[in-house]
């Protein structure tokens, strides 16, 4: 009897496939914290919107905000759905769409070293574009880590489709500081560009084997 509790109360007492768990409860304990961890990413995230939405000032920007917090709030969802089903959710990933165009502008003008501000009242739209970039790449990495070694098929989709999206707003971000001057794109000489680019060349696969 004692043993029998035992392996109740320790579920690696014995080892059991996949398909013979309940959906929800298919989840490893590695999957749950890095989930866990996923998801107050996401949390973190959108609260933090919710403070800048006050203090940005530049319409486009505030546009940019309220879109990807929309997006982030509806993969959130449809995250924490498939953490606790186990099962297809209700509401699928779908694709972000970005309103900025791909251009980019390269080069360097002179501008003011940067330093930490004292009071909040000093942050501005450059900082707060920062900010939001900063925010992606943490959702973006961690749904990233999360997905390499998830367990359960639906959650690791979830988190997998989740990936681009969350590239695709970062590089909103990108491109908005880099229009309005925030973020500077530098290019190297064409003679150390060209024999950097250059470096590396194609490889010859391996032929199969006849058989």
């Amino acid at each position: 009897m004692q043993q029998q509790n035992q392996q109740q109360q320790n579920p690696n007492s014995q080892l059991k496939q996949s398909e013979s768990l309940p959906a929800d409860k298919s989840h490893a304990g590695h999957e749950v914290f890095d989930v866990h961890e996923v998801l107050s990413t996401f949390i973190g995230t959108m609260d933090h919107y919710k403070m800048y939405e006050q203090k940005i000032q530049c319409q486009q920007l505030q546009g940019i905000l309220s879109n990807q917090y929309n997006y982030l709030a509806q993969t959130y969802n449809t995250l924490v759905d498939a953490f606790q089903s186990g099962q297809k959710p209700s509401q699928p990933t779908t694709v972000y769409n970005m309103s900025t165009s791909n251009d980019v502008t390269y080069g360097m003008t002179p501008s003011q070293p940067k330093q930490p501000q004292q009071n909040p009242s000093q942050l501005q739209d450059d900082s707060y574009s920062g900010f939001m970039l900063g925010h992606l790449k943490a959702c973006a990495t961690a749904c990233t880590t999360a997905a390499l070694e998830a367990t359960n098929p639906v959650v690791r989709r979830v988190l997998q489709d989740s990936v681009p999206n969350l590239c695709e707003m970062a590089y909103e971000v990108f491109l908005y500081q880099n229009s309005k001057n925030y973020y500077q794109v530098p290019q190297l000489d064409d003679q150390t560009m060209n024999q950097l680019v250059n470096s590396y060349t194609t490889t010859t696969p391996p032929q199969q084997q006849q058989h």
